[in-house]
């Protein structure tokens, strides 16, 4: 049985799907992956992005922070892709309980997908660190250099999870639920290589573990199907 035929047998018999996605599911959507820096990249940034992605830098050099947030991280051309959408239609169908995501681009969201539990956060909300008003990702994108709050006057910081910063308990405690209680958990599109996110994956015990990615992960020899090609491309083939 090919590869892609045996997914779609795991698919049909499971009741209670968990995925738990990374940046290869929004690659595909043309969304960069920071951390596979390109050439141009020492060219223009003095820093990593870990280093600049951190809660140190955001409070030291914000306007350097802002500089780079801008330019690399406020995608608004990207749209769902293949995977984004079919995992939308099988939470329609009620075979798919939850999505685990460590991406912060708000895709399976546009997909149609209800619930997403974002580990990482999202770009999509942005909150004034004193006053705590809300500014939408439109805000964000239209502004140059440092975001204030038309309020108060003080720094807008979005809500993602920076290093240095600990994840949200409760999307940790609700993703936890869903790995824990899932039949078959799919992880696509991610190299298991961040944690405290990769970690959560241990609470699966069900009866189906599948890997889809391009290249090898930790978890491949406790994986009962491993498929390394695009996710996209895989999630087409699925009905």
């Amino acid at each position: 049985m090919g590869e892609i035929a045996k997914l779609q047998q795991i698919v049909d018999e499971s009741k209670n799907i968990v995925f738990f996605g990374g940046a290869g599911v929004s690659t595909e959507s043309g969304i960069p992956d920071f951390r596979s820096v390109d050439g141009l990249y020492h060219q223009e940034w003095d820093f990593p992005p870990e280093v600049i992605l951190s809660h140190t830098f955001f409070r030291r050099k914000p306007a350097e922070f802002y500089r780079f947030y801008q330019a690399k991280m406020l995608c608004d051309t990207a749209k769902p892709n293949a995977a984004h959408k079919k995992l939308a239609q099988l939470e329609g169908q009620g075979k798919l309980k939850a999505i685990v995501t460590q991406n912060i681009d708000n895709l399976h969201q546009m997909a149609g997908s209800k619930n997403v539990l974002e580990l990482h956060g999202s770009v999509y909300r942005n909150h004034c660190v004193k006053c705590r008003s809300f500014y939408d990702f439109a805000y964000m994108k239209k502004n140059k250099g440092i975001p204030r709050c038309s309020k108060c006057g003080s720094i807008i910081k979005p809500d993602v999870v920076l290093y240095e910063e600990a994840l949200d308990q409760e999307v940790v405690n609700a993703s936890i639920h869903a790995i824990a209680h899932a039949d078959t958990l799919i992880i696509g599109g991610t190299s298991l290589s961040v944690y405290p996110a990769a970690s959560l994956i241990d609470y699966f015990s069900g009866k189906h573990l599948v890997v889809i990615n391009r290249d090898k992960t930790p978890q491949d020899e406790m994986a009962e199907l491993v498929i390394n090609l695009p996710i996209g491309e895989v999630f087409e083939q699925i009905k």
